[in-house]
């Protein structure tokens, strides 16, 4: 059985780079890539000759795409796990300045990295897996996103990172249940709050003091989960106490709202044909 191989995007700090260690535990050569190089860089000299870190905007398509070109190359030809996992948080998106007779324009980077960023590595990945055969359990390859509790839950004073979190989880729940049918998966791991580079040291010491801080080891067993087992669609949350959960999407109002969905997926279906076929 050939080596697993994964790709990682924000493998140089906080969860990318705890789930980078535990793939490399598990065996896997590891395709690391990262805003901050050198951060990168630091975690594959630590870990060894089995990863491999990169230099990559996230939040730009022609950035991801060369960067994920090399690294499937590096890697042999073949990813088995890919997981996005670079994300920011919200900035001062939406300015309030009352003296202002003008209108800024609103800062969306936290959209373009944490949304768009993602759904552009959903999207090589998904290319790159309909090339390769399948593996010993019959899958061409997994995907696991990192979203969060936002994309459940909604923060008043976080609404577009919340918004783009819905929208990590609205791709995942969607696309990661037709996946199946070609052999990948798609999955979200959606952590409460983990002590990473997005916010303040006083603010995680504030959490952890009232045992409101997540462990990083329960997103990883979150990781783990959807390694060893074949679900799709489905999200993962990881809480305070250590609990990794399934949550579930909203129910149909009634039954003809369940039909119309049914509708809709076959209507859309030919849109995932390939394009030979269209």
């Amino acid at each position: 059985m050939s080596q697993k191989t994964a790709y990682i995007t924000g493998g140089g700090s906080g969860i990318g780079r705890a789930v980078t260690t535990m793939l490399v535990n598990r065996g896997y050569k590891v395709a690391i890539a990262d805003l901050n190089y050198p951060h990168a860089k630091g975690v594959a000299t630590s870990l060894g000759p089995q990863v491999i870190a990169y230099e990559v905007d996230a939040a730009l398509w022609e950035s991801q795409t060369k960067v994920f070109q090399q690294a499937v190359k590096d890697l042999g030809g073949r990813v088995d796990f890919v997981c996005p996992i670079a994300g920011i948080g919200e900035s001062r998106s939406i300015p309030n300045d009352p003296t202002s007779t003008d209108f800024a324009k609103p800062d969306l980077s936290c959209l373009d990295v944490d949304l768009y960023g993602v759904t552009y590595t959903v999207s090589l990945a998904v290319q790159q897996m309909r090339r390769q055969e399948r593996d010993e359990d019959g899958i061409r390859g997994k995907i696991a996103v990192t979203a969060s509790v936002c994309g459940f839950y909604c923060v008043p004073t976080l609404p577009i990172y919340t918004a783009a979190k819905h929208g990590v989880v609205g791709l995942t729940r969607s696309y990661g249940a037709y996946l199946p049918e070609e052999q990948i998966t798609l999955n979200a791991v959606c952590p409460n709050v983990v002590r990473t580079s997005i916010s303040t040291e006083d603010f995680y010491d504030k959490l952890e003091a009232n045992g409101l801080l997540t462990p990083i080891s329960s997103v990883v067993n979150a990781f783990e989960k959807i390694l060893d087992r074949e679900f799709s669609g489905q999200c993962l949350e990881a809480g305070p106490s250590g609990r990794v959960d399934f949550r579930n999407p909203a129910e149909h109002l009634d039954h003809e709202t369940a039909e119309l969905m049914e509708l809709l997926y076959e209507r859309a279906h030919p849109l995932h044909q390939p394009v030979s076929q269209e």
